[in-house]
């Protein structure tokens, strides 16, 4: 070993302390690791290390961007951004389907005309559909169904 230590210009006592910490289990890194790994598989692979590190200083826990990312570089976890959600447009009107309305937003009296819509949102964790029914003599949401 002092041969070896020699042509590197190497201390023995620095090869002996490298050869201990190599030996010796780091409890705290491995929790954190552990951690910083469940954080990553609830958000579907999505968090890098600054929303990890946000959410481990919501649970009390200080912990630098820098560390997290080396902490993920061993886990070997790689962050993946959803790509942006396709909208599906109607390209064609639908003939079999009258035109009642024919831009007549204009109603006397309440009760008469009502219109609705539905739309996409997501919900934190997948897309939830929100129907509307509007009475176009109020101007108020007669009938929400989520």
């Amino acid at each position: 070993m002092d041969l070896v230590c020699e042509a590197f210009g190497v201390p023995r006592s620095c090869y002996y302390e490298y050869k201990s910490k190599q030996a010796s289990i780091d409890a705290p890194r491995v929790q954190l690791r552990a951690k910083v790994n469940e954080i990553f598989k609830c958000s579907r692979s999505a968090a890098g290390s600054r929303t990890i590190v946000g959410l481990l200083n919501e649970q009390g826990i200080t912990i630098g961007r820098f560390k997290v990312r080396s902490l993920m570089r061993e886990a070997g976890l790689i962050c993946k951004q959803p790509g942006p959600h396709k909208y599906k447009k109607a390209t064609v009107e639908r003939p079999d389907i009258p035109n009642e309305l024919d831009r007549q937003f204009n109603v006397p009296r309440p009760n008469q005309v009502w219109c609705g819509d539905i739309t996409y949102i997501w919900a934190g964790s997948r897309w939830c559909y929100l129907a509307t029914v509007i009475d176009l003599y109020a101007r108020r949401i007669v009938v929400c169904i989520r």
